[in-house]
């Protein structure tokens, strides 16, 4: 994982070795648009922070590119106004959010396919019953349509305890 800085500021270097060292990732520095733009196409990066007085002389970066490639979380920090203390705790804060919305939209996945696959489950265990139910299934068939019914019979019972019990860490 690492960062982009975007700033034309005679310190965006040190600034960056700092922050570098203290969330302990590596930190890029573009001191224009054009590197910037460059520097996102060839590789992903965590967090693009800008620096507002860029901004302020164009149009905001993502904009003009159509937006920030991959999953980078934009930020948009005054430089001349923050110390490297807020920028760190501003990145910090980002990736704590991004980390929270990503677990709760595994949860939410997780829980969506856990529904269906219990919808289907149900499905099949209904209908394979129902066929056996009708008394005209030849044996062969019939013999069949037992094991669909224990087969799901059994995805039912296992899918019905909670994920956490399973040891499902997903969640």
């Amino acid at each position: 994982m690492s960062i982009l800085i975007v700033s034309g500021i005679e310190g965006a270097r040190n600034c960056a070795a700092v922050v570098g060292t203290q969330l302990g990732m590596e930190v890029d520095v573009a001191e224009g648009r054009k590197a910037a733009l460059a520097a996102l196409r060839r590789r992903e990066f965590v967090a693009v922070v800008v620096d507002e007085t860029m901004v302020e002389c164009d149009p905001p970066l993502p904009k003009r590119s159509g937006t920030i490639p991959g999953l980078a979380i934009p930020l948009q920090i005054n430089f001349a106004l923050s110390g490297v203390a807020r920028l760190v705790r501003e990145i910090r804060a980002a990736l704590h959010r991004r980390e929270r919305e990503q677990t709760l939209a595994r949860r939410a996945a997780a829980a969506a396919i856990e529904a269906e696959l219990k919808s289907t489950v149900a499905g099949l265990l209904l209908h394979s019953q129902l066929a056996l139910s009708g008394g005209e299934v030849p044996s062969s068939i019939a013999d069949r349509l037992r094991v669909v019914a224990d087969l799901a019979g059994n995805l039912r019972q296992q899918l019905s305890v909670p994920l956490q019990v399973r040891g499902d860490t997903a969640a």
